[in-house]
């Protein structure tokens, strides 16, 4: 599940599996955005106990001694379909390709495991999100009135078919 990329100021991007060791990191990552999903920290621990969940971490390393985790995905496989439970880039770090790289992680474990399909939803407002998705091949099928709180807003629902084509970067 590794790979590298490389990236404007840093030498390369691993992605790689979240372990317990990144829970403090996670979240410290997800309260900085205004858009995550934002969990407790039994929440995050509940992550590493089943084998249904996807949590992957993208590292930007700057330097031999030192790799920064900058991004994270949580899903989580419900049947035959995965659901895109959080994903969160670091301000600094965002517009490098870190979150389509998550994406591409996920959406390939789908395949891999024979899944039908990956769901999400996302705020109305967040268009940024919105982009990487319908760039990713995801189709808007519905929206939830009043779904998110602090502040108010509708959340749209989106899914990507396993035998969609590829998403393109």
């Amino acid at each position: 599940m590794t790979g590298t990329l490389g990236h404007a100021g840093f030498d390369t991007v691993k992605i790689r599996a979240a372990t317990a060791d990144d829970i403090a990191t996670l979240m410290e990552l997800e309260r900085e955005s205004l858009s995550a999903a934002h969990w407790t920290e039994q929440q995050y621990a509940e992550l590493f106990r089943g084998a249904d969940r996807l949590v992957i971490v993208a590292e930007m390393e700057g330097s031999p001694s030192r790799a920064v985790l900058s991004a994270f995905l949580v899903a989580r496989r419900v049947a035959t379909d995965w659901e895109l439970e959080n994903i969160v880039v670091a301000a600094g770090a965002q517009r490098n390709g870190l979150g389509t790289r998550l994406l591409q992680t996920l959406l390939a474990r789908a395949s891999e495991t024979n899944g039908n399909s990956v769901f999400l939803e996302v705020r109305e407002s967040n268009t940024p999100a919105r982009a990487l998705y319908e760039r990713s091949g995801f189709c808007q099928t519905a929206s939830r009135k009043s779904y998110y709180t602090n502040p108010l807003e509708d959340a749209i629902l989106y899914s990507w078919m396993v035998d969609s084509k590829p998403f393109s970067e």
